[in-house]
C-alpha cells in the first residue's frame, strides 16, 4: 500500500484560498483537510470542501469526453474518445471560422478555477490565433476594481486582516460570516476588544446577527448614502487637511459637488433615517482607525462602481489611511500584481503568438445570453470552461436559448453535467484541483498558495493546461508557447517573484514584500500618474468616468417607472452554506441538507398580496417568471424580496429556470461589470 500525502491549496473563486493536506492511498483520494499551518486558513476548511472526497470519486463525474446525441439540453449523449472529440471540435470550429471568420468563435470562462495556470492559461495564445472573438470585464470584481482604480489608480487596498487593529469596522455589503469566513475570527476579536461593528446590507445576514449595528438600506443607494457621508464629513469639518492638501487632487470641486447631497436628500431614496446617515458620518471621520470592508455585493448594481468610487475617497478624507486598522479594504490580490506574481504572464502569450491579438471582437463577459441571442453578426461557436453560465450569468434564461440554437456549436469542459453541459454538442471531462498542479493566489489574504497533485486525474479526465495543449495539436499550432508544461508556466508566472522551492515545501508563501503592519498609504504614494488621490477623475475621464461621482438613477432602481408594474427590489444572495455559486448544488450529501428554492417576503409585503408561510407564489418581470414556496421573514425591509442564488435548475420544479433568469444582465455605470442587483419584480399568488 503507498499513502501520498501533498499540500494543497483550495481553488474556489473565495476569497480565504485556504491550504489543505490532500491524501491517496495507492492512487486514490482518500483525504482531504484543512492545513494548520497554514497563517490565514489555520486548518479550517468550509462545509463545501469538507467534503471534496466525495466529490472527486463520485459515481455522476464525467470521466470520458462525450458527444451529444439528442436535441440540445435533453442531456443524451454517447461517450467517445479524446481523438474523436477533438477531431469534431476541429472539423466544426475550422467549419465555422471558413464560413464566418474567426471572430463568429467566442472563448467564455469564469473563475471555476482561480489558479494562475488553471484558469486561463495558455487559452488565450490558442484563441488569439484561431482569431477569434473574446471577452472583457468580469460579474464579479472588474467593476470594483476599476471604481478603486479611479482614485488610487489601481485596486490596491488595505489587507483586511489589519482589522484586528480596528476600532471600527464597517462591513458593507458582504456577509462575512458565510463568505468570507476565515477573517470573521479577526473581526470578532476585535469586537471583543471593544471595536464597532457595523454591517451595511439590505438583508439581516447572519454577519448582521453579530454586528453592533445593522443599517439596511434599500438595494442599490450606496452611492446616495456615500454621498451623505462626505457631505457631513465635509460640513463638520471631519478631515485631515494636512492629508488632503498633500495627498488629494479635486477637493474643492469635491466639496462643492456634495454641499447638496444632505443625509435629508438621502435618506428617501435609501429608505434610512437622516439621523441614522449622520451618526455614522460623525463616527467615520471621529474614530480615525475605521476600516470599511467590501467585497463584491454592491458592484452588482449600475451605481457598483461609483460606490467603491466613493468609498475608497473616504480614508483619504479622513487620513485614516496613516491608522492601523483604517483605510478601504477590498480585494488584496492586487498586491500580488504589483511586485509580487505575474498573474497576467502565461495569458499574455497571445501578443506573442499572435501580436494583432489584441484587435478582436470583444463582448461582456456577464452578457452572455445577449451576445448568444442578439448579435447582427452571430456567435457560430462557444467553448466553455471554468464556468456554468447557464445559472451563474445574468438574464440566464437568454443564455439558455442561445444555446439552444441549431447553429451554435456548443463544447464545455467540465467535472459534472451541469445545466450548461447538456447544451453542449462536445462535453470535456476536467480534471479536479487534487488531480493537477497550480499556484494559487488569493484575494482575500497575502499568501501565494501552492497546489499539489495527490493522484492522477480520474479516468479521461485532464487539467485545463493539458487541455489547451491538446486543442493546440489538434488544429496543428506548433508554438512552443502553447505547449510549455505546467511547471514551465508556474516558473513563467512566480519563479522571477516569490521562492518557487519554500512555495512547494511550504504549502504557501507571502506574496507581498511589505511588513505585516504594511499602510500602503500613509505617505500617499497612489498609482495615479500624479502619485495623488483623484476625488475627481482626471486619469480615468477617457474611459467613460464622470469627472465627479454621480448618484445615476436606473431603470429599475429607486423611482424607476417599472416599480409601478414591478415594485419590489429582487435580491439574489448567497445562503448555503454547503454551495459555491453553482457548486456542489447538484450533489446529494450538499443540497440535500439546505432549503429548496424559495421566495422570501417581509409580513407586510406578504399581507399586501394576500400570502402566508407555505403558499405559492409566481416571482416574475419581464425576462421570465418563477414559481416558488413562499417563506415569511424579519431578515427583509418591505419592498424587497429574495430568492437565494446557487440551486441547479432541477430544484426549481417542472419549469426549467433559476434565480438568474429573473436579473439583470445591464452594463454597470463602469468597469464592465453586471447590474444583476438592480432587478425589480412582482409577486402573486398562484
Amino acid at each position: 500500500m503507498t499513502t501520498l500525502e501533498v499540500l494543497g491549496t483550495c481553488h474556489h473563486d473565495c476569497p480565504d484560498s485556504c491550504g489543505w493536506i490532500a491524501t491517496s492511498v495507492d492512487g486514490v483520494l482518500t483525504s482531504v483537510k484543512g492545513n494548520p499551518a497554514h497563517p490565514y486558513s489555520k486548518g479550517e476548511l468550509c462545509p463545501k470542501v469538507n467534503k471534496f472526497v466525495g466529490r472527486v470519486n463520485h459515481e455522476d463525474r464525467l470521466l470520458k469526453p462525450l458527444i451529444r446525441t439528442g436535441p440540445k439540453g435533453s442531456g443524451e449523449f454517447r461517450e467517445a474518445t479524446w481523438d474523436e472529440a477533438l477531431e469534431q471540435i476541429v472539423a466544426e470550429f475550422t467549419r465555422v471560422r471558413d464560413s464566418h471568420g474567426g471572430e463568429a468563435i467566442l472563448p467564455w470562462w469564469s473563475a471555476g478555477t482561480q489558479g494562475l495556470i488553471q484558469n486561463a492559461g495558455t487559452s488565450h495564445a490558442l484563441f488569439a490565433l484561431l482569431g477569434s472573438s473574446t471577452q472583457y470585464g468580469s460579474v464579479c470584481g472588474a467593476a470594483s476594481g476599476i471604481g478603486m482604480a479611479t482614485v488610487y489608480g489601481h485596486g490596491l487596498g488595505t489587507d483586511p486582516l489589519q482589522a484586528e487593529h480596528s476600532d471600527q469596522i464597517i462591513l458593507w455589503g458582504t456577509n462575512t460570516r458565510l463568505t468570507n469566513r476565515h477573517l470573521w475570527p479577526t473581526i470578532n476579536d476585535a469586537q471583543k476588544r471593544g471595536a464597532k461593528v457595523i454591517v451595511i446590507d439590505p438583508i439581516k445576514t447572519i454577519t448582521a446577527d453579530k454586528a453592533d449595528q445593522h443599517i439596511q438600506p434599500l438595494p442599490g443607494t450606496d452611492v446616495a448614502m456615500l454621498l451623505a457621508i462626505i457631505n457631513v464629513l465635509i460640513a463638520d469639518d471631519l478631515l485631515d487637511h494636512e492629508y488632503i492638501a498633500a495627498h488629494a487632487l479635486g477637493f474643492d470641486e469635491l466639496a462643492a459637488h456634495v454641499a447638496d447631497k444632505t443625509p435629508e436628500w438621502a435618506a428617501p431614496l435609501c429608505g434610512v433615517d437622516a439621523n441614522v446617515i449622520s451618526e455614522l458620518a460623525r463616527s467615520i471621520g471621529q474614530i480615525p482607525a475605521t476600516m470599511i470592508r467590501g467585497l463584491i455585493g454592491v458592484e452588482h448594481h449600475f451605481s457598483g462602481p461609483t460606490m467603491y468610487r466613493l468609498s475608497a475617497m473616504i480614508p483619504v478624507l479622513t487620513g485614516s489611511h496613516k491608522v492601523l486598522g483604517g483605510g478601504f479594504a477590498r480585494s488584496v490580490g492586487a498586491w500580488a500584481e504589483v511586485d509580487d506574481v505575474d498573474t497576467g504572464a502565461v495569458s499574455g502569450l497571445a501578443s506573442v503568438v499572435a501580436p494583432d491579438a489584441g484587435q478582436r471582437r470583444s463582448f461582456r463577459q456577464p452578457a452572455l445570453g445577449r451576445t448568444l441571442t442578439e448579435q447582427d453578426d452571430p456567435i457560430h461557436a462557444v467553448f466553455i470552461w471554468n464556468g456554468n453560465p447557464i445559472l451563474s450569468m445574468p438574464e440566464s434564461a437568454a443564455v439558455r436559448r442561445g444555446l439552444e440554437r441549431e447553429d451554435l456549436f456548443t463544447v464545455v469542459s467540465e467535472q459534472f453535467m451541469t445545466d450548461t453541459a447538456r447544451y453542449a454538442d462536445v462535453v470535456l471531462p476536467a480534471a479536479m484541483e487534487t488531480e493537477m498542479i497550480d499556484a494559487m493566489p488569493a484575494w482575500g489574504h497575502l499568501w501565494l498558495g501552492w497546489n499539489e497533485p495527490a493522484t492522477a486525474p480520474l479516468g479521461d479526465a485532464v487539467s485545463n493546461t493539458e487541455l489547451f495543449r491538446r486543442l493546440a495539436t489538434a488544429f496543428g499550432f506548433s508554438q512552443p508557447e502553447l505547449h510549455l508544461t505546467d511547471m514551465e508556466q508556474v516558473r513563467l508566472a512566480v519563479a522571477d517573484h516569490v521562492d518557487l522551492d519554500a512555495l512547494r515545501r511550504d504549502g504557501f508563501v507571502r506574496v507581498s514584500s511589505f511588513p505585516e503592519n504594511h499602510l500602503p498609504y500613509a505617505e500617499g504614494g497612489f498609482r495615479t500618474p500624479s502619485g495623488k488621490a483623484e476625488l475627481v477623475a482626471e486619469s480615468f475621464g477617457a474611459l467613460g468616468v464622470s469627472h465627479l461621482p454621480e448618484w445615476i438613477p436606473v431603470a429599475e432602481g429607486p423611482g424607476s417607472p417599472q416599480m409601478d408594474t414591478f415594485p419590489l427590489f429582487l435580491q439574489t444572495p448567497k445562503k448555503a452554506t454547503r454551495f459555491l455559486n453553482t457548486s456542489y448544488s447538484d450533489l446529494a450529501a450538499h443540497a440535500d441538507r439546505e432549503t429548496q428554492p424559495h421566495v422570501e417576503l417581509d409580513q407586510a409585503d406578504a399581507e399586501a398580496r394576500g400570502l402566508s408561510a407555505g403558499d405559492t407564489a409566481r416571482v416574475f418581470n419581464e425576462r421570465a417568471s418563477l414559481v416558488l414556496p413562499v417563506a415569511i421573514t424579519d431578515r427583509l425591509r418591505p419592498g424587497v424580496v429574495s430568492v437565494p442564488w446557487g440551486y441547479v435548475d432541477s430544484a426549481y420544479g417542472d419549469v426549467i429556470g433559476s434565480a438568474n433568469d429573473l436579473t439583470n444582465a445591464a452594463d454597470t455605470e463602469f468597469g464592465a461589470g453586471s447590474s444583476y442587483g438592480d432587478t425589480l419584480v412582482q409577486v402573486e399568488p398562484v
